[in-house]
């Protein structure tokens, strides 16, 4: 058989990969070396080739995107319907068996799948059922609890709770739990792949006879496997079963979801007939990129080995631009921005990426005011989350007590006890009377309300009317600080175990970084400074992101842009304690797979690579000082280009009268050009801006002119001749 057609547009590694014998093979497919085309030129090439049937073949990855896009490949490939294989995710595949197996899985029939909002509806009721609060925990540390033990295929009668009384109560509540979705008929996710592998495992002649149908078993992304997953695997393998498994341990970042980058590490052990096989040509990225890849990531101890290079062009050099603050950085990148749009290439080919959601914010804002359109991929904008929406309810309650939606949002969250029942009998008796909810809720008799409600109700009143008497002579930023923290939000969203509970929380403390850097010029006459803000936040939040088919910019944390590509790349925030994460620094294992996240950012970049830190970041409500991150750093000099802001100025001389420094209580006044002694960089303050650094500055005489990045108003160009700026 001619096998041209399959190998022929592959190089050396991906053939010796896609033609190995029938034994357990390990790819480690280096980031854009063509992983995707040799798994489904593996399949081709054993449907076509080998003459194994389609139906003893098994291929599995983590995304129902993923696997559509493999079976698309494959059926081109072999020019013939791909219905018959069994291709998918872990959840999809499991669901697939746990449907031709109910019995043997102890199912009914009917079984019904639910999410992950639904399995929390479910522990809430729970709760409630057994009249429980959340002083202890939340419904969504149990969430977190009963997922991560069925990731490690973990049920109650198994856990150890070491003489804990609150793991004693968390293992209580998954049996109770698990009661109930027995009783019901209900599989949450994790549910799922647990059930699946009890199917086998207790199973023998159901295992048997898997094991004798699916010989060829092709596993992507190989890394991000869990406990449950790689257990599933194993079982299906046995003694006889060919894994083919493509992966990168330099690109495992999903360690906070349970993945095990060991699994890649003790697949030779786990099995010993297995051989290696590298793939490092990379077809993304220049040169001067993956050199810059290799070197940050070969930081790491723990790791197989692998040099990616590519046989095309060197590139431009990684561009570091050092600004002064984040807003500075801001409008860096928005001025690369338009640089790339005037050159005649497609905004949705440009990504920034950032480690934390909150820097999201001053970005966004950047954007707006450039009026460029962007688009936030994979989650919402800043004013569009969660958390923030619920502390804007709160403070739009202090503001107006008469806002309903404010009130209905945030009169149960956190939780304090108010049930649907007692909002209803409040929302009838508003209605009745024409009044608003908090009138209502006054007003309205004890009888009427359900159980509890209405001392909850009381009480969440007055704690509405402290927040407001103790926040009333606080800044803007005080009131939102005092409201977030007054109440309950942080330690709500502290509960919510792993990166999601802290990103909430970072979100919040971001609110009153935007509430500090808030110009009160832009509030309507006779508007207060708080109504001015929350004004504000909901223009931005009804702004809308750009639409699918708009040509716009792609807004991204690093974590999401795993998987896809831009010409332009441009990573922001590159300070330790922010990349790598503060968390992290201290921690060996958490700091490589920091590195590992950097290494993926990194390798986004097909053309044009920017990096940017602040020297100065007010992030998370906190101003801070921060280096370099170490990342930058681990770049080699050679491959690296640092920039500064272009400026064009005459050559400064010494200050005459006309600048003089803070002490001398004298403002910056213009006297002509020649004696004007501007330095880049130095910080000023202006009576209505605040403070704030020069970026750059031209003319001449009376026309001279500078601008200045202000903390709270951001950049601005000045007058030197009416400006009055103080030297700091």
């Amino acid at each position: 058989m001619d096998v041209t057609p399959i190998l022929d547009s592959l190089n050396d590694a991906q053939r010796t990969a896609v033609a190995a014998p029938s034994e357990p093979l390990l790819v480690i497919a280096g980031a854009g070396s063509g992983k995707t085309r040799v798994l489904t030129h593996r399949a081709a090439w054993l449907i076509d080739v080998e003459g194994i049937s389609p139906q003893s073949l098994l291929a599995v990855t983590f995304t129902n995107k993923a696997a559509a896009e493999m079976r698309h490949r494959i059926e081109n490939l072999l020019n013939m319907p791909a219905s018959n294989l069994w291709v998918g995710t872990f959840h999809g595949l499991a669901h697939r068996l746990l449907r031709r197996h109910w019995r043997e899985a102890k199912l009914p029939q009917s079984f019904q799948i639910i999410d992950s909002d639904d399995q929390l509806r479910l522990l809430k009721r729970l709760f409630k059922s057994l009249n429980l609060d959340d002083s202890s925990f939340a419904p969504r540390d149990v969430q977190y609890f009963i997922n991560a033990q069925k990731d490690e295929g973990l049920r109650p009668q198994h856990i150890d709770d070491g003489g804990d009384e609150t793991r004693r109560q968390l293992i209580s509540l998954y049996q109770s739990y698990q009661e109930i979705c027995d009783r019901g008929g209900l599989l949450d996710f994790a549910e799922l792949l647990l059930r699946a592998h009890e199917l086998w495992r207790d199973n023998p002649a159901v295992l048997e006879h898997y094991q004798a149908r699916f010989r060829h078993l092709l596993v992507d992304e190989f890394q991000d496997t869990n406990a449950i997953q790689y257990a599933w695997l194993r079982l299906l393998a046995g003694k006889t079963g060919v894994l083919f498994a493509v992966g990168d341990d330099d690109q495992s970042i999903y360690r906070w979801r349970g993945a095990r980058v060991e699994h890649i590490y003790r697949f030779q052990k786990d099995f010993p007939t297995a051989s290696i096989v590298k793939l490092e040509q990379n077809y993304r990225s220049t040169s001067t990129i993956l050199n810059a890849a290799n070197a940050v990531i070969a930081n790491n101890s723990s790791r197989m080995g692998k040099n990616l290079w590519t046989d095309g062009k060197d590139g431009e050099p990684i561009r570091v631009y050092s600004a002064f603050n984040e807003r500075d950085e801001a409008e860096f990148i928005v001025g690369r921005l338009r640089d790339w749009s005037e050159q005649g290439h497609a905004r949705t080919d440009a990504a920034i990426l950032y480690r934390s959601n909150a820097q999201s914010r001053v970005l966004e804002e950047a954007l707006m005011n450039a009026r460029i359109p962007y688009r936030v991929y994979g989650g919402l904008r800043f004013f569009e989350r969660q958390e923030i929406k619920d502390a804007l309810a709160y403070l739009r309650l202090v503001s107006n007590r008469d806002d309903d939606s404010a009130f209905e949002r945030v009169v149960n969250r956190p939780t304090r006890g108010i049930g649907a029942r007692t909002v209803e009998a409040i929302r009838a008796y508003g209605r009745d009377n024409s009044c608003s909810m908090w009138r209502a809720a006054g007003a309205i008799s004890s009888d009427a309300l359900a159980g509890r409600g209405a001392k909850s109700i009381v009480a969440f009143m007055s704690l509405v009317e402290r927040i407001a008497r103790e926040s009333e002579p606080l800044d803007l930023a005080g009131k939102v600080d005092h409201v977030i923290q007054q109440s309950g939000l942080i330690e709500f969203f502290r509960k919510e175990k792993g990166e999601k509970g802290e990103t909430r929380i970072e979100n919040l403390e971001e609110l009153v970084s935007a509430a500090r850097g808030f110009n009160p010029d832009i509030a309507e006459e006779g508007m207060s400074e708080l109504d001015g803000f929350l004004a504000h936040a909901a223009l931005e939040a009804g702004e809308g992101q750009a639409d699918a088919w708009e040509d716009c910019v792609q807004l991204m944390t690093m974590h999401s842009a795993k998987g896809l590509e831009f010409p332009l790349v441009i990573m922001c925030g590159l300070e330790d304690g922010l990349f790598p994460h503060q968390r992290s620094l201290n921690d060996m294992s958490g700091l490589e797979e920091e590195r590992r996240l950097c290494y993926v950012g990194i390798t986004r970049a097909r053309q044009l690579l920017y990096l940017t830190h602040a020297e100065q970041r007010r992030l998370h409500g906190m101003d801070s000082y921060a280096q370099k991150s170490r990342f930058i750093g681990e770049i080699p000099a050679e491959l690296v280009e640092e920039i500064r802001p272009k400026v064009q100025v005459s050559r400064p001389v010494s200050p005459s009268p006309a600048l003089r420094h803070k002490s001398d209580r004298t403002s910056l006044r213009a006297g002509s050009a020649a004696d004007i002694g501007v330095r880049l960089g130095q910080r000023v303050r202006h009576a209505k801006f605040g403070d704030g650094v020069i970026l750059n500055c031209e003319g001449h005489g009376a026309h001279a002119r500078v601008e200045v990045n202000f903390e709270s108003a951001g950049s601005k160009w000045l007058v030197l001749s009416y400006a009055n700026l103080d030297l700091m």
